[in-house]
């Protein structure tokens, strides 16, 4: 092949070709390779989520993630903190995650049904995305407790999930699986449950805002100070 063909016209854009060689392209995981061939900018609004809990928990040391998928956003939160350990009941979902494991992104992944018992060790941290609003109502109180019983005194739990009033818009796949969303209020009366202070932020695409909860189309507790 002409050596112009891997050369780039601008010398600092080499490291894109040389990146290509050394470690090939990188895939999206199962969710999100449908995310992005369905619906592109679904993808832009789940990396936000994603960004907005590494910033909320940088520093902390080990981290728990509650429903991971197939765990293509987890680098984010890792670029923030010492360590993660993502757990999902589906083994497709965890083997797709474990398959492109990144020697350079490395995070423990395994599975695990938190309905069913809490993580073993104990985590400074932890957060769970769009995994409430599929969780059956008269289970939402263990799927907490599991949680907040792996948690540190001072740990930091964070849940997002789409708020009742996106439901209008979402789609039928969605609808199919969001048994149990909420609004502002309903979100912070089951986690001031298990923990004595509960923040709720709003968000709306990619932005996160402490604007008029009932028009947030995405809802965020972050939670602190464990109850005993």
């Amino acid at each position: 092949m002409d050596s112009t063909h891997n050369k780039t016209k601008e010398p600092q854009y080499q490291i894109c070709i040389e990146l290509k060689n050394k470690h090939g392209i990188s895939r999206l995981g199962l969710m999100s390779n449908q995310v992005w061939y369905d619906d592109p900018k679904r993808l832009l609004f789940s990396l936000s989520r994603y960004k907005f809990v590494a910033k909320m928990m940088t520093g902390r040391k080990n981290l728990l993630e509650i429903g991971c998928a197939d765990a293509f956003a987890t680098r984010i939160v890792l670029q923030e903190v010492g360590q993660v350990t993502a757990i999902d009941f589906d083994p497709i979902f965890i083997k797709d995650a474990q398959d492109l494991m990144n020697e350079k992104w490395k995070f423990k992944c395994h599975v695990h049904d938190i309905l069913e018992k809490p993580v073993e060790g104990t985590f400074d941290g932890a957060y769970s995305l769009d995994v409430l609003e599929h969780i059956p109502r008269d289970s939402e109180e263990v799927f907490i407790a599991n949680i907040a019983h792996s948690l540190t005194e001072h740990s930091i739990l964070i849940i997002g999930t789409p708020s009742i009033q996106s439901q209008l818009y979402a789609s039928t796949p969605s609808k199919i699986g969001h048994i149990n969303c909420k609004d502002h209020s309903a979100l912070r009366n089951l986690m001031s449950r298990f923990f004595h202070n509960v923040f709720i932020f709003s968000m709306n695409d990619e932005i996160v805002h402490t604007g008029f909860h009932p028009m947030a189309h995405y809802l965020f507790a972050l939670c602190c100070s464990k109850k005993v």
